[in-house]
């Protein structure tokens, strides 16, 4: 069978499954149709291997309230009774969510029955309710744009509309990027996360430890990816992907070679050099925003010792001066700690979107 992307596979079965049953029994009912949140077919990096869970033929239907409170029921029923049990060679039956993991469904193939079908029908506030814990009525202020994760945000902006009657794009616009003054922030936050440890790699290779000075490179490699989202307002997927997505910033033409050079260095020295090259790269890229006066593109020795540094050179502190909306320059005269992905990888932190009214309070006065 010939793979088809899920998002494609999503369309199609919108438009040749789904809608018409929507039509023969709810005629004329104005709703959105999308595949958007979790799922690596919502990034378009799914392949073979994402058919074995969680994947398959399913979409979201969004209603508006009073019509999600009378026909969400009723529809769900001419699904499973209607929907084909299979559509272009896949299963259109999922199991039951597996409570021992994590609510995952896979593909089970039926021939008869009603379909237990994963056509999510809700309401636009619901979904981002439950996604980002969010009331979609209210102004998204700046302690919200820092709890967001990108990995939810880029899950949002790139998943895919097939059809909008109720404004599901412009809630979604909404969320494309972030502010000015909240890009600057989190810009200054990256360079100065690349400050605290750019010293050290060179200092752990100075006593033998490299293997400590191997991770740290590593870290600074993530750093240095992760400001080049910014740069490039692209939001930066979990895990899995942020190597993947990388490759298609224009920054990666310049530097996946030279980072990949970092990861293989077998010594302080040789990481020292290719990081300063890196440096160099991001340093351009960063002049290239025009976000603040022309900074070095040079790397400097760290106050005389044997290895070079850039973030010294002061580019958070170039960025973060000019801010003026009153909320994120008070944050940024205090420890610019950033979002939630500047300050963890917790997978359990990013994805419980219940704790983000405590991670709030973070960014209080």
């Amino acid at each position: 069978m010939t793979f088809v992307s899920g998002m494609e596979l999503s369309r199609r079965f919108y438009w040749e499954a789904v809608r018409p049953l929507l039509e023969e029994s709810f005629h004329g009912l104005p709703h959105s149709a999308a595949l958007i949140g979790s799922g690596s077919e919502t990034l378009g990096f799914d392949d073979e291997i994402s058919t074995d869970h969680g994947w398959g033929p399913r979409l979201q239907l969004f209603l508006r309230r009073d019509d999600w409170e009378t026909h969400a029921e009723d529809i769900d029923a001419a699904l499973r009774d209607g929907l084909p049990h299979s559509f272009l060679g896949y299963p259109t039956n999922f199991s039951e969510p597996n409570p021992d993991d994590n609510g995952v469904q896979l593909l089970e193939a039926t021939e008869s029955g009603p379909v237990n079908h994963r056509v999510e029908t809700q309401t636009i506030g619901g979904f981002f309710r439950g996604y980002l814990n969010f009331d979609i009525d209210g102004a998204i202020g700046v302690s919200d744009w820092l709890t967001f994760p990108q990995q939810k945000l880029r899950t949002i902006t790139a998943g895919g509309v097939f059809h909008d009657e109720i404004g599901l794009n412009g809630i979604r616009t909404r969320f494309s990027w972030y502010p000015p003054d909240v890009w600057r922030y989190l810009l200054g936050a990256g360079w100065a996360r690349v400050g605290q440890e750019e010293h050290l790699m060179g200092r752990a290779g100075l006593v033998g430890d490299e293997l400590g000075s191997a991770l740290i490179g590593s870290r600074l490699v993530r750093d240095l990816m992760r400001l080049c989202f910014l740069m490039e307002r692209r939001f930066a997927p979990y895990a899995k992907w942020f190597g993947t997505a990388f490759a298609q910033l224009e920054s990666a033409t310049a530097l996946k070679e030279k980072l990949l050079a970092v990861k293989r260095a077998e010594s302080w020295q040789e990481r020292d050099r290719w990081l300063s090259e890196a440096y160099r790269v991001v340093a351009a890229r960063h002049n290239q925003l025009g976000l603040t006066e022309p900074m070095p593109e040079r790397p400097t020795s760290f106050f005389g010792r044997p290895f070079r540094v850039m973030a010294l050179h002061g580019f958070a502190d170039a960025l973060l001066r000019p801010i003026r909306d009153p909320e994120v320059a008070q944050l940024a005269k205090r420890r610019p700690i950033g979002s939630i992905d500047q300050f963890s990888d917790s997978t359990d932190l990013l994805e419980a979107s219940e704790l983000r009214p405590s991670l709030l309070g973070l960014y209080r006065p």
